[in-house]
């Protein structure tokens, strides 16, 4: 007998029909002998809608409270889809966040971290027999404070469970039947990879790609988990994502990411002089804003601009905190772009091959792409373009690349 966490993603449980047919697929894998654990996510757009609602009554939330609405989502599809298994004879029994065991911090209630998951009841309802449906997403502080594991935290919920648990598999299943090497709305021809590694699909992730939460990945990868993603529409077999091996690194480029989520902040006429970058992102962190991309000019006459990346929802945030600083940083304005694109190149064969960079720059400039910034890994190359050239550069690279050509292993 094996134990299969399940997780099944918002599109695929946004309508009762869809919730009947999620019941359908786990009892196939409990009758087949298995114990098995569901995760879900809120049904469809509902984590959306939660946030629209909470928009139209304050236009700054506190955080605490916005978690304690935000959660509420999983709990209806949970709840339901355990109604559907009980009516259908497979016992079964919905459980939230905190009752499945998630311990968080609470520092930051939307994007908690999970200190610990002790998923007692979890136990106890496998050995009764029971199917258990347990929330996405949430989780608990020590002081009872509802949390949220942040955006696609679901997957978290059922890498940590798996984890937990030492599960014989988990299943991520989601609305496209695995990891594309690229959007496939942007890029018709972008072909399913059957393997990934932890690192390319972190990198993926981080850099835009939706069909995995980051720090689901990063989750899986400490703890040694593989993950299978799926579709939860089809029978057929997805990607895998598993610790790197030999034939992965014979791949150069394995994917291309984009992100149109993030906004662009420059502060111009910035004093050149230690201590100013420290002032300004650790006023960034005490606002719980993530930075990703930074450059910094060269100096001329003790004066330089900086620039830096941050999700678009934070944008607001981001600019207080610096309208905060500016006249201790000594920096002239502070500007902010919400109209660009970051298109990365990802691969764990850049370790051992060059040129990758310079294909990538070349490509760009043959179509009239300009580039204005640019980060590296060691698996990966990022550069931040116009939005309306976000599309273009992904399809370009997409096919200079020839990622459409089939895995060799």
């Amino acid at each position: 007998m094996s134990l299969i966490v399940m997780k099944f993603g918002g599109t695929s449980v946004a309508t009762p029909e869809l919730i009947l047919r999620v019941a359908r697929r786990v009892i196939s894998v409990k009758r087949q002998g298995n114990d098995v654990i569901v995760v879900l996510s809120a049904m469809g757009h509902t984590t959306d809608e939660l946030q629209d609602l909470a928009a139209k009554v304050s236009r700054n939330p506190a955080e605490r409270d916005m978690a304690v609405l935000m959660t509420t989502g999983e709990r209806i599809s949970a709840a339901l889809l355990a109604i559907a298994l009980n009516d259908q004879g497979v016992p079964s029994r919905a459980f939230t966040g905190w009752q499945a065991g998630f311990v968080t911090d609470g520092d930051q209630p939307l994007r908690a971290r999970i200190l610990r998951v002790e998923p007692l009841r979890i136990r106890d309802a496998l050995a009764e027999g029971l199917v258990p449906v347990v929330t996405g997403y949430q989780g608990i502080t020590e002081r009872g404070d509802e949390t949220a594991l942040g955006r696609g935290g679901s997957d978290l919920t059922a890498v940590a469970l798996a984890c937990a648990l030492k599960a014989d598999a988990c299943e991520i299943y989601t609305d496209v039947d695995g990891v594309y090497t690229a959007d496939p709305r942007v890029v018709p021809s972008a072909r399913k990879m059957r393997h990934i590694s932890y690192e390319e699909m972190l990198e993926m992730a981080s850099m835009g790609a939706q069909v995995m939460q980051a720090r689901s990945v990063e989750y899986a990868k400490k703890h040694g988990a593989v993950l299978h993603v799926r579709s939860s529409f089809s029978e057929t077999p997805g990607t895998i994502i598993q610790e790197v091996d030999s034939t992965m690194e014979s791949v150069l480029v394995r994917g291309i990411a984009h992100d149109m989520t993030e906004a662009k902040i420059t502060l111009r006429g910035l004093a050149d002089r230690p201590g100013i970058a420290a002032a300004l992102f650790n006023r960034m962190s005490q606002s719980n804003v993530n930075v990703d991309m930074i450059v910094q000019n060269v100096s001329q006459d003790g004066v330089t601009d900086l620039s830096f990346t941050v999700p678009r929802a934070d944008l607001r945030k981001a600019m207080d905190a610096c309208l905060l600083v500016q006249r201790d940083i000594g920096a002239r304005e502070v500007i902010a772009d919400e109209e660009i694109a970051k298109v990365s190149v990802v691969g764990i064969g850049m370790r051992s091959h060059s040129g990758v960079a310079a294909k990538m720059f070349e490509t760009l400039a043959a179509h009239n792409i300009n580039i204005e910034m640019i980060s590296t890994s060691e698996i990966k190359i990022s550069c931040i373009v116009r939005e309306s050239q976000g599309e273009n550069a992904v399809r370009a690279l997409h096919s200079v690349f020839a990622l459409e050509q089939d895995e060799e292993y």
